[in-house]
């Protein structure tokens, strides 16, 4: 596997482009690339269909994806304001790549779905992983996760929502796919974009939500959905109130400034942990009852744990999942695509750059890119999901 990646300030969209794709054709040394994603600042998306129209007939990549952020990263860097366009590019050897686009359209049996590939035999024992872009005021991202899970349960899906935007048709996902000498470019503004990835280089892949438990675990006695109405016999709130108190006055500041609850991924512990958890914000509360509602579907039986969020602990779980990951590891990574929430950056860290610099200092200066999303994808406990607050990391060997 050969991988790129440049990450341009220019102002001028087209010259960013161009000098984008100078730095890669350069790099590649007369290689054609399999996969280019492309991730980009709102600032240049007045001339986005001219910018995928350059890099597609430059490059010559099979399949090109990606779409616009609020900050965008690239080079140990995360632009938080001003233009960004970073290009990444890979050399697959021995990959078949799927690419899809996936529309939504309200029925009165529902959300309706299409545009997911058929998944036959040959594609089930191929798959490898799925890099998947959505819009988030068009795209549920749960229903894309829930179809891909019945069928091809064990492909980690990585990816992000596209972000910026501050309602539909602001934001932009990118689809080109060149066959041959005819090439189709396209600039999407609703649904979702992906490419399923079959053989080639292995996928790994690092989800770090930053968060650390308080209080003590708790069994589910009574929930709905995504409701939970009894954590060991008693409302949710009342359970907390029930340590509050004990919690250090930072940790009492945490709770009011955003209180998370993480849901356990595997039962068969006697203690937990960071990182033992899938974690779910809580979006919602009543307060006559203690009722909760969180981000993800909970179930009775299920163990959770209340958690916070903070700097120092998102900072320690990142670190602490990358040297694990690089030392469990023989070889380095070629390439890496990171999607970030867009509340980290200068949002929840003392200084910029902290996950960009993070990566080159923990798995070194290996070809990057990606953006601040709206939502991030990436596997917990062998399951996909979408995340919030978190730091999704595609490490390809």
């Amino acid at each position: 596997m050969t991988c790129t990646a440049f990450l341009s300030r220019l102002v001028d969209s087209l010259s960013a482009a161009r000098e984008a794709a100078e730095q890669i054709i350069s790099q590649l040394k007369g290689q054609v690339p399999d996969l280019t994603c492309l991730f980009l600042s709102h600032h240049h998306v007045e001339h986005l269909d001219e910018i995928v129209r350059l890099l597609v007939e430059t490059l010559g990549s099979r399949v090109t994806i990606g779409c616009t952020g609020e900050t965008i990263i690239g080079a140990g860097e995360e632009i938080e304001n001003g233009p960004a366009l970073s290009v990444w590019s890979a050399v697959l050897p021995e990959a078949d790549l799927r690419p899809f686009r996936v529309t939504f359209e309200e029925t009165p049996d529902g959300l309706v779905c299409t545009g997911i590939p058929e998944i036959d035999d040959d594609l089930k024992a191929k798959a490898t992983s799925l890099l998947l872009f959505g819009e988030p005021f068009t795209c549920d991202a749960r229903v894309i996760i829930d179809l891909f899970e019945n069928e091809l349960p064990n492909v980690p899906i990585v990816g992000g929502m596209a972000s910026g935007g501050s309602g539909p048709g602001q934001n932009r996902l990118v689809f080109a796919i060149t066959e041959s000498e005819h090439a189709a470019d396209t600039v999407v503004e609703q649904g979702a974009v992906g490419v399923l990835l079959c053989g080639g280089p292995r996928l790994r892949t690092v989800v770090s939500q930053g968060c650390k438990p308080i209080g003590k675990p708790f069994v589910v006695t009574k929930a709905e959905k995504n409701l939970v109405f009894e954590l060991g016999g008693q409302p949710p709130l009342a359970q907390l109130q029930l340590f509050f108190n004990d919690l250090t006055s930072t940790d009492q500041a945490l709770v009011r400034k955003g209180l998370h609850l993480g849901i356990a991924m595997s039962e068969y512990r006697d203690q937990f942990g960071m990182g033992d958890f899938l974690i779910s914000n809580v979006i919602g509360v009543d307060p006559d009852k203690g009722v909760i509602a969180i981000g993800n579907r909970v179930r009775v039986g299920q163990t959770v744990q209340f958690h916070v969020r903070d700097a120092e602990t998102a900072d320690a779980e990142l670190k602490h999942l990358l040297e694990r990951e690089r030392d469990r590891q023989s070889v380095s990574p070629q390439g890496i695509l990171i999607f970030s929430c867009n509340g980290r950056g200068t949002r929840l860290f003392p200084e910029p750059n902290h996950d960009a610099e993070a990566l080159q200092s923990i798995i070194g200066a290996i070809p990057a890119a990606g953006f601040f999303a709206q939502g991030e994808l990436g596997p917990v406990g062998g399951k996909n999901y979408i995340h919030g607050y978190t730091a999704s990391v595609a490490l390809f060997d």
